[in-house]
């Protein structure tokens, strides 16, 4: 049972704009909504990075894993999702979320990600220059650690909210 009310409706109109983008309103949006400021910051946030340099299957790979190792489910069903539409295989996303991947780059991307969950972002100079000598460039480590403060907003949101499950369910 959702510990905060999932809003159908609020004043700054952004449950109408979400809808419109996504065609619905998925219930994380609709508890966010309790703080039409919190909503506000995560749907620009998410939308200024969708303009960067990371492609939209590794910007998935990164919300599969940051939700993995947040332990949210809400988020781990939701992505894995949106990993099939965007046509991942059960392998590919079983591996995404043990930060793997059989192309070198997005390996070093989630392999990175990971370190820097693991770290807080005290990445050693070692990891980094390994994932630096796997392609990843400065742009990418930007936008990974903004992925990374992005979900994991959501994943904790989640866990307080308890928002209903909208998406089939696959356990973090």
């Amino acid at each position: 049972m959702p510990r905060l009310p999932q809003l159908t409706d609020e004043p700054t109109g952004l449950l109408d704009e979400t809808r419109r983008q996504l065609g619905r309103v998925p219930n994380l949006y609709a508890a966010l909504a309790n703080g039409p400021a919190a909503l506000s910051g995560y749907l620009a946030m998410r939308d200024h990075l969708t303009k960067g340099v990371l492609t939209v299957r590794l910007r998935e790979q990164i919300a599969l894993l940051v939700a993995q190792d947040n332990g949210c489910t809400y988020c781990v069903s939701a992505h894995t999702m949106r990993g099939k539409r965007l046509g991942l295989t059960d392998e590919e996303l079983t591996q995404t979320r043990d930060a793997r991947d059989t192309d070198p780059h997005a390996d070093a991307i989630l392999r990175i990600t990971r370190e820097i969950m693991r770290t807080a972002g005290r990445v050693d100079d070692e990891t980094l220059a390994a994932a630096r000598s796997a392609g990843v460039t400065d742009a990418e480590l930007a936008e990974i650690v903004a992925h990374v403060a992005l979900n994991t907003l959501s994943n904790y949101f989640n866990h307080l909210a308890q928002p209903e499950l909208d998406f089939p369910e696959v356990r973090a």
